[in-house]
């Protein structure tokens, strides 16, 4: 039952070329930095990347990029990151974008063994195009497949040594949804304790979804944008 393994370089020791990944967090905010990072010092290539935005240039998926490592993106919001726009325009990158709600249900569907489900969001542009549509009620809804992953990065505020996860605030945005739906879930915590220290009533996502979980490296707080309140006048 102990998953601990001693780090980001060991646990995905067993990720190839040509893998899918799902990157959990939200903007800069609880993402698997370790095993991103992790990820580009091993070099693999042609990978597929599910994450709710593409990091920002030098930070988060964002390395992924920079080193070429990316063949495909699944992602909502990329709008933070310049050398995704370029590399997307040169026809360097294939991009799947989704609306925000139908790229998590695709991820929770994943989790839960659901093939796809039918959604009104998209109905009538560019993201229904090539999908089956159905009229439920005077309706019509567009049918969206689920999303799973060779491997899910997620990070957690706080993990047991048998992989029961506690979030913070932010972070369980994706997280929590990309744990369940990866063949091998793999959990970076800023603070690793031992089993029995955790409240049942408060783990987020229970040990059965992880495999691997370590000990990250002490996390730099980035800001993606940093805005100040203008001054008054004087």
């Amino acid at each position: 039952m102990n998953k601990v393994v001693r780090s980001a370089r060991g646990a995905i020791a067993d990720l190839e070329d040509g893998a899918t990944i799902m990157a959990g967090g939200f903007g800069l905010c609880g993402i698997p930095e370790d095993l991103i990072n992790a990820t580009r010092e091993k070099g693999v290539m042609n990978l597929t990347v599910i994450s709710n935005n593409a990091g920002v240039d030098g930070m988060g998926v964002g390395l992924l990029l920079e080193s070429r490592q990316i063949r495909k993106i699944i992602a909502t919001y990329v709008g933070e990151n310049q050398l995704f726009e370029k590399l997307a325009l040169a026809g360097e990158l294939e991009v799947e974008l989704n609306p925000q709600g139908t790229f998590a249900e695709r991820i929770r569907a994943g989790g839960a063994g659901i093939a796809g489900f039918f959604t009104p969001t998209g109905y009538g542009t560019v993201v229904a195009e090539g999908k089956e549509t159905r009229e439920f009620d005077g309706r019509t809804y567009v049918f969206e497949r689920a999303l799973k992953a060779d491997f899910a990065f997620v990070k957690a505020w706080k993990g047991d040594k048998w992989g029961n996860l506690v979030y913070r605030k932010t972070a369980r945005n994706f997280n929590p949804v990309m744990a369940t739906a990866g063949r091998v879930t793999i959990a970076e915590v800023e603070h690793l304790v031992e089993v029995g220290s955790l409240d049942p009533d408060c783990i987020h996502t229970p040990a059965i979804y992880i495999q691997r979980i370590f000990q990250a490296t002490p996390y730099e707080k980035h800001i993606e944008r940093r805005t100040v309140r203008k001054r008054g006048a004087e």
